[in-house]
């Protein structure tokens, strides 16, 4: 514990096996209690950490899930800065732009993390000595499968958003908030151009007082302002007459593996599942923020969003931005944190992401949309290894650059099986040990061809 001994210098104890420190006199009540403020709100933020309340709650199923989603949102980014270019072709310098949108941290070399993945992009050198970038045929045929599911998705997608904008306050959101659920919600490349006006009977673009573009809601649905967990435990779906209100529906429980439920901890949990809140899509302006019901309510509106995505899966801070939207705590992370047995957060990379824990069996997501079984087959094209074969020519090069001949460069690959490790230059400080996933997946071939990814940092 903290005091001040004998000769007015501020102790801390050995607590938790933290070393005793000392720190030099300080004198003055007023510094002092400024001192005391100080160090009260360091040591609520150090002493609890994320990684220290997660760590005895860790699911290693889904931190292999969110391993695979790292490796597929940077392949992911690449193409979309591809597919932006004439004729899908870029110099890789330009590249080096880019590398903080795909996470790449430095010195880790662009070109080397093109070369691990053959089947989707290609290299070409020019004879200035140039190396300039393409997309593989396997590549382009994914951009248009992707682009025809978006589209099949699009009814869908304005659903989920349409029932965003139910839920919030002021019945409007800012687009660039939106815009960044753009690929958990399945929504369309063009979103914020031209997708937002698409749908004039549900939402249209307006001006917010501080002048920003928000989506705002046209018409109320009723039948939309039923929750999904309605719909899976009492079997409601189209209501005309449908009022949100009052619910006692008990959330779906999967506690991590290691889990040992105590009488403490199981009457909280067993308490909080019988409390009453009210519908994510009800009046909540009566609420006191603090109470059980205000923050049982937050954790309606949470599992109501993760059920929209189409991997059950938001990263954290995305979700943060809308807490004065949804009127949700400030301290959201440790709101998800209390409920691991609904949640889990994954704190690998930069950014942490929560899990809708009902959603999963083990790696895999229970219910796959078409989207879904998208990334798997983009996932399955990535991580091979390969030697070079003999360099051959191309001629057959875009004007729009330059008019040279291109010469095609150590890309033409033998597959060799999958990897057995990442090299060290993608690695991150903090990524999963890469023999762990091997052993997780080794009974399984297909499973096999898609790991060892750890791409640098989230």
């Amino acid at each position: 514990m903290a005091n001040w001994n004998a000769k007015g210098v501020f102790s801390m104890g050995k607590t938790n096996g933290d070393q005793v420190f000392a720190l030099l006199p300080i004198r003055g009540n007023r510094k002092r209690g400024l001192f005391l403020g100080w160090l009260k709100s360091r040591l609520m933020t150090t002493s609890k950490r994320v990684q220290d309340r997660s760590a005895n709650k860790r699911v290693h199923d889904l931190e292999i899930v969110k391993e695979k989603w790292k490796a597929t949102s940077k392949v992911m980014t690449l193409m979309d800065i591809l597919r932006k270019e004439p004729e899908m072709i870029i110099p890789v310098k330009y590249l080096e732009r880019h590398r903080s949108q795909f996470n790449l941290p430095k010195p880790h070399k662009v070109v080397d993390l093109l070369r691990r993945m053959p089947k989707l992009f290609e290299l070409y050198k020019d004879q200035r000595g140039v190396i300039w970038c393409g997309m593989a045929k396997e590549a382009e045929d994914l951009l248009e499968e992707e682009e025809r599911l978006l589209a099949e998705h699009s009814d869908k997608a304005a659903e989920h958003v349409c029932r965003m904008l139910m839920m919030s306050t002021d019945r409007q959101l800012r687009i660039d908030k939106i815009a960044n659920f753009r690929r958990d919600f399945g929504l369309s490349i063009d979103f914020r151009s031209k997708w937002v006006s698409s749908y004039p009977e549900l939402f249209r673009v307006v001006r917010s007082r501080d002048g920003q573009e928000c989506l705002e809601l046209v018409s109320w649905n009723p039948s939309w302002a039923i929750t999904e967990l309605e719909k899976k435990v009492l079997g409601l779906t189209d209501s005309s007459k449908h009022r949100p209100g009052l619910l006692s529906l008990a959330f779906p429980l999967k506690f991590p593996p290691n889990f040992k439920k105590v009488y403490r901890i199981g009457g909280k949990i067993e308490h909080f599942q019988k409390l009453s809140y009210l519908s994510p899509y009800a009046d909540a302006s009566g609420l006191t923020a603090g109470s059980r019901e205000f923050d049982k309510r937050a954790v309606a509106i949470i599992h109501e969003l993760l059920s929209f995505t189409i991997e059950k899966r938001l990263v954290t801070d995305h979700l943060t931005h809308f807490r004065q939207e949804f009127k949700m705590p400030q301290k959201l992370m440790r709101l998800l944190l209390k409920h691991f047995g609904i949640f889990y957060v994954s704190e690998r990379g930069k950014r942490f992401s929560v899990f809708l824990n009902e959603a999963y069996d083990g790696q895999e997501l229970i219910e796959k949309c078409p989207l879904v079984l998208w990334k798997e087959k983009l996932l399955s094209l990535v991580g091979y290894r390969g030697k070079k074969k003999k360099i051959e020519t191309f001629s057959d090069f875009s004007d729009t650059y330059d008019d040279s001949a291109k010469e095609k460069i150590s890309l033409q690959f033998e597959h060799e099986g999958t990897m057995d490790c990442v090299d060290d230059a993608l690695l991150g400080d903090d990524e999963m040990e890469i023999r762990e996933i091997g052993d997780t997946f080794k009974n399984s071939d297909a499973s096999r061809d898609q790991t060892h990814l750890a791409w640098g940092h989230d």
